[in-house]
């Protein structure tokens, strides 16, 4: 074969592109369109969804999702009728196939991915926890920063941040300390054998009503709960607003005010205290228990006494 037939082959394939690209010419241009227009349809119904669904839900979360998927569905589908236009009705059939295949291959390459991905939607929709919520979930307790579909990003009170798979939190407890916006302050304490608990109950509750987070519409109220080692225990419960800085600023403010109120009326708040006694029957005096002691060092730090290490 010599050149001159070589370039007869490889005019005659470029004049059957030629042919051929100009008979689909006008199904191109047409199947361009069809393209423009399902982008534009997507944005628009996309919006159109989003605000529709803000009316009767204000989850921002899933709001935003089901948006996302209404485009890309619209996009799909006007790629696939793109090329039913352009009379590739096999390409179709290949792509949906291979689509299978990959989704398939993908699923178990990437099943953590995947488990994330389907985790955040469900915590989209079942809306467990909000931006700014306080939670304890998965080993973290701190404030929610952000939430997406792959991971949930919180930040702790010592200001790490910290990015939690949303697998991990859908399988575990969560605990959202703002969902009821109110919490309750349990704060245990002790008074001695010898003082008057009616006295010693008014009194605290009365110091702890002076705490300024308290939640004013609820009274405190307190309960006797055994007989400690050293002292008669009770606990002091209180509402406050649910801010992890209300809080702690209230638990504290109620110790110092139970303290200070208890110190004013003469009633103790006792530490452990351990009782030693040696006269047990069956057993042994302290002074024979114990090693006789001997005079205090002489200056010269010799200790006066017989030879035979006997005290003097």
């Amino acid at each position: 074969m010599n050149w001159n037939e070589l370039l007869d082959k490889a005019l005659d394939t470029l004049r059957g592109w030629a042919s051929a690209a100009a008979e689909l010419a006008p199904n191109l241009a047409v199947a361009i369109v069809v393209l423009v227009i399902a982008y534009i349809v997507a944005r628009i119904v996309g919006s159109v969804v989003e605000k529709s669904m803000a009316r009767i839900s204000d989850n921002a979360q899933a709001t935003g999702l089901v948006a996302q998927l209404v485009r890309f569905g619209v996009m799909v589908a006007g790629l696939f009728a793109a090329l039913g236009i352009m009379q590739l009705d096999g390409t179709v059939k290949s792509l949906l196939a291979g689509v299978g295949v990959i989704g398939l291959a993908l699923g178990f390459a990437f099943q953590d991915i995947a488990a994330n991905f389907v985790s955040g939607v469900m915590l989209a929709f079942k809306r467990q926890f909000d931006r700014g919520d306080l939670i304890e979930v998965a080993g973290f307790f701190g404030i929610v920063e952000d939430v997406n579909l792959r991971v949930t990003i919180g930040r702790t009170f010592q200001g790490q941040r910290v990015i939690i798979p949303n697998k991990e939190i859908f399988n575990s407890k969560i605990t959202n300390f703002y969902a009821n916006d109110e919490r309750r302050v349990d704060l245990e304490v002790g008074v001695s054998y010898g003082d008057d608990l009616e006295k010693a109950k008014s009194i605290a509750l009365e110091a702890v009503s002076g705490v300024e987070e308290r939640d004013g519409d609820r009274d405190p109220d307190l309960y006797y709960t055994g007989f400690g080692a050293s002292s008669i225990d009770f606990v002091v419960r209180f509402w406050i607003k649910p801010r992890q800085k209300n809080f702690l600023a209230a638990r504290s403010n109620a110790i110092i005010a139970i303290k200070k109120a208890f110190d004013s009326n003469d009633i103790t708040i006792p530490f452990p205290i351990r009782t030693l006694d040696f006269g047990i029957p069956g057993g042994v005096a302290i002074g024979e228990a114990l090693p006789q002691l001997g005079r205090k060092p002489e200056p010269n730090g010799e200790r006066s006494g017989s030879g035979d290490g006997r005290v003097a």
